[in-house]
Formats: C-alpha cells, sequence, structure tokens
C-alpha cells in the first residue's frame, strides 16, 4: 500500500473510532460546534468535519455548515452541529407503583411522544410489561419514527448480570422477577427492533440528569428520589453510573433515621424508605391518603397549596430533617460534589432549602468545610429519559454497528 493510501486509511480508522465519543458530546450538548468539537476531540479539523459528516449521512445530527455570525464576532464562524429531529428513537418504558408510561425518546433525551399513562399495576409483571411495550409500539405505528432499542425504569433495585427485580415490593410482583428478560420477549414479539435493557428507576434518573440535567458537569454526583413510594439512590462516580459489582449499590433507603420509626420491609426500623416517602409525609401530616390521584402528587399538592398549615409544616420539617440526616450520613461516606433531589425531595427541598442546607452542613465533615450543593432535579419525566439513555448506549458506543 502506497504512503497516501496508509494515510488515508489511518485518518479513516481515526475518524470512525471517533464517531461515539463525537455522538456523545453533540448527544450531551457538550460539543454545539465543529470547533467546539474539533477541540474535544483532540483530532484535526479535517477528521472532525468528517466524522460530523458521517453521524449526518447516519441521521443522527444536522451539520449547519453556513450559520450567521454573532453580532460583534470576527471571523468565519464554525459550523453548527444540532440533533436531527427527524432521526431515530428508542422506546422507553417507566413502571411505578401507581401505574406505566411508554415514551419515543430522541438522542438529547428528548422526548418525542408519550403514551397515557396506565393507572393499574397488574401483580403479573408479563402482563404489565406486554402492555407497556404494547403502548410503545402503538407510539411507533403512529409516528413512523425508526426504533434503535428499548429501556425500562423499575422501582426494584436490579440484579446484575441476569436483570433480576430483587425488591419489588410496592407493585406486588414476586421478588426475583426476570424483568429484563421479560421485557425483552415483549419488545422482540411487538416486532420492535433493537437490543432491550432495564435498570432501577432512580439509577436511570441520575444518569439522566448527569448527562442533560441538574447533574451536568458534577464528577461525583449523589442523587436520593422518592416517588410514588419508598426512597431511592444513585451514586455518579468520575462520571459514570455506579451500580456496584451486581447491581445493587447504594440502596439508600434502608439507612436509619429514626431509631425508634415504622418498621421497615427489609426487617430493620425507621429507614429512609419508611420515613421520608409520601406516606410518610401524609401521615406526619395527619392526612388520611385518598384513592383518587398519587400519593406523590397528594404529598406535593399539600406542600405546595398548604404551606400555612401548621400540621403541614411541621411535617415538612420532620422530612426535611430525616432526609437531612441521611444526606449528612452519604455526605460523610461518599464526598459528592453534588447533590441532587427528586420527587417529593425535591418539592421539600424548595420549600424550605435553608433548613435542608443547614441539616446536612450541621452533620456532615464535609458539608462544614464549605458545603454540597444541594440542587432539584431539573428534567421531567427523568426516569423515562434515563431508561432511554441504556438504549441510546448502543449507538453512542459504536453509531455504524448500532444502525447498521
Amino acid at each position: 500500500m502506497s504512503g497516501e493510501g496508509t494515510t488515508s486509511r489511518a485518518r479513516l480508522d481515526r475518524g470512525r473510532g471517533a464517531l461515539g465519543p463525537a455522538l456523545e458530546l453533540v448527544h450531551t450538548g457538550r460539543a454545539p460546534t465543529r470547533a467546539v468539537l474539533t477541540a474535544e476531540l483532540g483530532v484535526t479539523r479535517a477528521t472532525a468535519g468528517a466524522v460530523a459528516a458521517e453521524l449526518e449521512a447516519l441521521g443522527l445530527i444536522r451539520v449547519d455548515a453556513r450559520p450567521g455570525a454573532a453580532a460583534g464576532s470576527q471571523g468565519r464562524p464554525s459550523h453548527r452541529l444540532a440533533l436531527a429531529e427527524d432521526g431515530p428513537v428508542v422506546l422507553a418504558a417507566q413502571v411505578h407503583a401507581d401505574g406505566f408510561r411508554a415514551a419515543l425518546v430522541g438522542l438529547g433525551g428528548q422526548i418525542v411522544v408519550t403514551a397515557p399513562g396506565c393507572e393499574a399495576v397488574d401483580a403479573d409483571p408479563a402482563k404489565v410489561l406486554g402492555s407497556v411495550v404494547e403502548a410503545g409500539a402503538d407510539l411507533l405505528r403512529e409516528t413512523g419514527r425508526r426504533c434503535v432499542g428499548a429501556g425500562l425504569a423499575v422501582p426494584s433495585a436490579v440484579a446484575e448480570p441476569e436483570g433480576l427485580a430483587l425488591n419489588p415490593l410496592h407493585l406486588a410482583w414476586p421478588a426475583g422477577a426476570p424483568v429484563r428478560r421479560i421485557f425483552a420477549e415483549c419488545v422482540r414479539a411487538a416486532g420492535i427492533a433493537g437490543p432491550a435493557f432495564a435498570g432501577n428507576d432512580v439509577n436511570l434518573a441520575a444518569l439522566a440528569e448527569h448527562r442533560h440535567g441538574a447533574g451536568r458537569g458534577a464528577r461525583d454526583l449523589l442523587c436520593v428520589a422518592t416517588g410514588h413510594r419508598g426512597v431511592g439512590g444513585a451514586l455518579v462516580l468520575d462520571g459514570r453510573l455506579h451500580t456496584g459489582s451486581s447491581g445493587l449499590a447504594l440502596e439508600v433507603g434502608h439507612l436509619t433515621v429514626n431509631p425508634e420509626g415504622r418498621p421497615c420491609y427489609c426487617g430493620s426500623r425507621g429507614c429512609l424508605d419508611v420515613e421520608a416517602d409520601p406516606l410518610a409525609f401524609l401521615t406526619a401530616a395527619g392526612r388520611e391518603p385518598g384513592p383518587e390521584v398519587s400519593l406523590l402528587q397528594q404529598a406535593n399538592d399539600l406542600i405546595r397549596r398548604h404551606s400555612d398549615d401548621p400540621s403541614v409544616r411541621r411535617a415538612a420539617e420532620t422530612l426535611i430533617d430525616r432526609l437531612g440526616l441521611g444526606l449528612a450520613g452519604l455526605v460523610n461516606i461518599l464526598n459528592p460534589d453534588r447533590i441532587i433531589l427528586g420527587g417529593l425531595h425535591r418539592t421539600l427541598l424548595d420549600a424550605d432549602p435553608d433548613r435542608l442546607r443547614a441539616v446536612v452542613a450541621d452533620r456532615s465533615l464535609w458539608g462544614q468545610s464549605g458545603g454540597v450543593p444541594i440542587l432539584a432535579c431539573t428534567l421531567d419525566h427523568n426516569s423515562l429519559v434515563g431508561a432511554a439513555e441504556l438504549a441510546w448506549q448502543p449507538v453512542l458506543d459504536d453509531p455504524l454497528a448500532a444502525l447498521s
């Protein structure tokens, strides 16, 4: 082979190797222009241009070769990079104690369309997952979009590598249900292309927030959230979701924050799971949960609409103190550079941010040394977006192989 041919092949190989990293940079909003892409990849401008052109040919991004120059700027503006609005999508599904939801999600964490949520969850996971996949298949038929994979979020620790839901307590599913296998079978039966994945809902919320929301830019990110029932946690370490040796890391719901508190499903007493979720708040406020809407919505509405009610205020303070105690313990162990809160915990933070931050600072060594930023999650349906991230990952790893 001639020297020129060898150089061309080497440039081609470098460009193909950069396709995944380049797509991830655009996917997470870190490369809005070709100039930024060139710098982030550490390649020549010609290689970056070839990579962008290949991603555009794959229907994943759009390259604007003639962007308007900003007022007062000098020189030729760099090509702008954007995700393709009509590109492929993935099917994202979420199951929780009060129902399930399906959506089609594009690159960039953009929810394209969602199916109306169901408010009843059968005790048979196969029936539930079959229904949610059928709803997703209907969306694909209606939109005509190409699907490249599917992801599922469940309110349970998901053991690896089997994909077993170990503790779906609030779903009445059997412990150890093989949710990934069932979900994958439903996806194949519906004729949906691409691989299927499943993960814990709070882990996936943290992944989504780290890539597209309040966790962007954090290196070591702690996420704690309570949805419809229970409390979950997740950790991003050095920019990557940390799930432990078998997918079961950071079961923060079973930190004891009230030694004389309620019995927990794990066999202990006074865990975050039963002391700082929507049911615990409604109980502390002296309210009887109603059947008409979810526990999470009832608790959120009570805080937002009746904050001047002394019983509501006391209940909020009680849960903030319990949550702060749990967060302080986690800060002492993990030393994160950012904490994000979701679900009811986000609402409690909004209601009294100073109290929560004070509890964490008073109870944690690292908090006293300067404080850890505590922020609210910013994405709507972040567990759904996180489920989509699972399905997008093979494309981000190797776009050519995934889309061929």
